[in-house]
Parts: C-alpha cells; sequence; structure tokens
C-alpha cells in the first residue's frame, strides 16, 4: 500500500524521507518565496512606491534644491502618501522624506508645487 508521494511544486515523484514534500531545493525555495508573496503582500506593495517615490525625487532633484510641479512629479508616477520619515524645520514646514530625498508643499501663483531637498547633516539634531 505504498503510494507514491509527488512533489508540491512540480509533480516528480520523491524519494527519501516519508515526511518529504519538495523533489529538490529549488521547489522547496519556489514553494517559500510564492508563501512569502501572499503573507508579506502588503509590504511589497509599500516598498515598490517608496522605491519609484524615491526614483522620481532623485532625478528630478540634481542640485539638492529644486522647485517642481506636483503635477508633474505625479504624472511620474510620484505618490505623496508613501514617505519614510519628516523633518520639521524651524519655521514649522514639515518636509517629507523618502529616505534621502525629501519634499515639501508649497503653492506659488496659485500653482501646486513641490520643494525637493536632499537630506543634511543638520537635520540630525533636531
Amino acid at each position: 500500500m505504498d503510494k507514491e508521494r509527488k512533489c508540491l511544486i512540480c509533480s516528480t515523484p520523491i524519494s527519501g524521507r516519508v515526511d518529504k514534500l519538495f523533489c529538490s531545493l529549488k521547489c522547496k525555495s519556489i514553494n517559500q518565496y510564492e508563501k512569502r508573496q501572499e503573507s508579506e503582500q502588503f509590504f511589497f506593495k509599500v516598498d515598490s512606491h517608496l522605491k519609484v517615490n524615491r526614483k522620481i525625487l532623485k532625478s528630478y532633484n540634481k542640485s539638492g534644491f529644486t522647485t517642481v510641479r506636483r503635477s508633474e512629479l505625479i504624472d511620474r508616477g510620484f505618490s505623496p502618501k508613501f514617505f519614510t520619515h519628516y523633518w520639521k524645520n524651524k519655521k514649522g514646514d514639515v518636509y517629507l522624506f523618502v529616505y534621502e530625498y525629501g519634499f515639501l508643499n508649497i503653492q506659488n501663483d496659485g500653482i501646486k508645487k513641490y520643494t525637493l531637498v536632499k537630506w543634511q547633516n543638520y537635520m540630525d539634531v533636531t
């Protein structure tokens, strides 16, 4: 009454230990990867948004300080609700940061813009 056991991933017959579920380390790794994709789906979504935001901020902020229209960044896929931390200056302005690249909501002549900055050592003090 020996029932032939098959790999849970590729259905290849398994030989060896009775409690073995996969035919190889590759299939075991594939199974772990798929489980992680399901259980950490929210983490991967947020991480993806952060990477996109950082890439966009980096591409627009070559000098370390610049101003750009908000709509231009959003059209490129920027999402201001995904950031890693914030910094508040002495005037009370709150800069939101995606790792080392920050942005501040401003409005000039009725046009919504972001002031883009790069993290500086003096920001660690406060």
